[in-house]
């Protein structure tokens, strides 16, 4: 594994952090073709490496779809529960990252190396304590959720996997967080190709039996673990390219590479990522005990419309993973300008990639409605699924540009260390407006109701952030 991860990092070792520090360092105006540049740059790798994710949802959900429709319903069921999770894992990525940034605008490597190595830290112990939690909580998650019995086993035995690879899923998560805030974003993009194409091989030697297809004349071998073989397929592509991020920052990045592990604690860089984090912490666990409840709102309108609910999240995400791209992207620039006391062009920036990440979802938005057929048509072959999931895709779909703009401008936000009004903004349109909806239309209009309280609050939520966004008090937190 170690001569693996050497010889990838050799191929990527010429991409160089970008110098867009320098650029904001040097006090000159810039011009907004240059800022355009600037942000197409940094954003076109952060959406190549969101769009891999989304090939490898995709062919996660295609593989599994081909089970049947209680195996995706198992996997739609606990997947509001990995986010919850992830938002955790995040959020503590997030508090240091952002520091990076700061750090990186003001030209204060040693600050940067001193932060990325705490956070190192930090997060292996909490994610050995997420990864305990969380192994216990799948023993009783199904029922928790009000699933029907004959998806327990494979929805438990999903998440205890989820959770047991969770320290791996941390620290990945943390070097590619580290790396973009610096501006290295084609590392990140390069490492999520390959993880795709990690996770197809894995599956397929993993989820389906010995004889499924065949090499040359030549039967394939593989483990028939289905569900299960999805998720730890997954993990395993997960664990090879955290070796490879985790490499790159140690050894190969000239603002992060660490010559002293063992060095001391700074209390104020553990106050600051607590300052930072805890808000996000905070906004990932409301949103995601939100996307619980809407699973228990949904759970008991029967199989089809959990797995027609999950194929219809998994089809969207090609719509709105471009934006998170942007929106790290924005992170990094928003962060960088403030540690470089540019405000002029944290504010410049902030704008420009939300206009980028409406125009792309908006896009992304109207291909989607036309094309959404045929893309229910490969992740699954049950036609009742395959209706239900157009049918409320394509009304949610007219959020995109709303939905984009709440995406982006919380990176930009975030990057100012501005977290605690847009968490408390996500938790009150989350829980005031889309779980309150999706109770009272359930009822009477099943699963397109609760798509339709996802629109309203979507285009709630856009029209928030970039009320923030322009107010301005954002530029006065760090």
């Amino acid at each position: 594994m170690r001569a693996v991860t050497s010889w990838f990092c050799s191929k990527i070792a010429g991409m160089k952090e970008t110098g867009i520090a320098s650029i904001m360092q040097e006090g000159r105006q810039i011009g907004l073709g240059e800022k355009i540049g600037i942000v197409a740059r940094l954003s076109m790798p952060g959406i190549l490496a969101q769009i891999s994710e989304i090939v490898m949802q995709y062919i996660d959900a295609a593989m599994v779809g081909s089970l049947g429709a209680a195996a995706s319903a198992s996997i739609g069921l606990v997947s509001s529960s990995t986010w919850l999770f992830g938002g955790l894992l995040r959020a503590c990525a997030s508090g240091f990252a952002v520091q990076v940034a700061h750090a990186v605008g003001a030209s204060d490597q040693s600050k940067a190396r001193n932060v990325f190595r705490q956070s190192l830290i930090v997060s292996l112990l909490l994610s050995v304590i997420l990864a305990l939690a969380g192994s216990l909580l799948s023993l009783g998650l199904p029922q928790m959720l009000g699933a029907q019995k004959e998806i327990w086993h494979d929805a438990r035995m999903y998440f205890l996997v989820f959770a047991l690879f969770i320290p791996a899923r941390q620290i990945n998560m943390l070097c590619l967080s580290m790396l973009q805030c610096t501006g290295d974003m084609k590392t990140p993009s390069v490492c999520a190709t390959l993880m795709c194409f990690l996770d197809v091989v894995f599956n397929f030697f993993l989820i389906f039996p010995s004889g499924t297809a065949s090499l040359a004349g030549i039967p394939v071998p593989g483990a028939g673990l289905g569900v299960l073989g999805a998720q730890l397929g997954t993990s395993l592509s997960v664990l090879a390219c955290m070796g490879i991020v985790l490499y790159r920052c140690l050894r190969v990045s000239p603002i992060l590479r660490i010559e002293r592990f063992f060095a001391g604690m700074d209390a104020g860089i553990n106050a600051e990522a607590w300052r930072i984090g805890w808000p996000i912490a905070m906004e990932s666990t409301a949103s995601c005990l939100a996307q619980v409840a809407a699973t228990r709102i949904v759970a008991p309108l029967g199989t089809v419309a959990i797995a027609a609910n999950s194929f219809a999240v998994t089809a969207e995400s090609l719509c709105y993973m471009p934006g998170f791209g942007i929106a790290s992207a924005s992170t990094t620039l928003v962060g960088q300008a403030i540690g470089a006391r540019r405000k002029d062009l944290a504010r410049s920036f902030a704008w420009l990639t939300t206009f980028a990440a409406m125009m792309v979802m908006s896009l992304g938005g109207v291909l989607m409605y036309f094309g959404c057929p045929y893309v229910f048509m490969f992740l699954t072959p049950d036609k009742a699924v395959r209706a239900l999931g157009v049918q409320v895709l394509r009304i949610e779909l007219f959020a995109e540009p709303l939905f984009a703009a709440s995406i982006a401008a919380n990176g930009a936000l975030r990057g100012a260390g501005d977290t605690f009004v847009p968490g408390i903004m996500n938790l009150v349109s989350m829980w005031g407006v889309r779980i309150t909806l999706s109770f009272f239309l359930a009822a009477s209009m099943g699963l397109k109701g609760v798509w339709i309280a996802m629109t309203v609050e979507l285009c709630f939520r856009g029209l928030l952030f970039l009320l923030r966004l322009k107010r301005g008090k954002w530029l006065e937190e760090k």
